[in-house]
């Protein structure tokens, strides 16, 4: 499975916009130089840290909405009806089916 095409469906299914960013930014790479230890290690990093660094900072986050079920965690009161997530996965894989 390609990882945009999982972010992708992801985005569809949390109902996030999306953006041509994606497709057009190049992977970063990056290395540590401050002569320690680790100055042989490296990392690459996608577009979607990115993407979703920046959808965070742009207000696509309900942050209300994001707290408060944070706190039903937390008190162990949150609920997903099992028929509301089995629906959106059914929809999901008819939906990659039909592309």
């Amino acid at each position: 499975m390609d990882i945009r095409t999982g972010l992708d469906g992801l985005r569809s299914l949390l109902g996030v916009p999306q953006t041509t960013a994606t497709a057009t930014q190049p992977a970063k790479s990056g290395t540590v130089k401050d002569g320690g230890a680790f100055s042989s290690d490296s990392a690459t990093l996608s577009s979607a840290g990115s993407e979703v660094a920046q959808t965070a900072t742009d207000g696509g986050v309900r942050m209300d909405k994001v707290s408060s079920i944070q706190a039903a965690l937390a008190a162990g009161t949150y609920n997903v009806p099992a028929s509301a997530v089995a629906s959106r996965m059914v929809d999901a894989m008819l939906g990659a089916a039909a592309r």
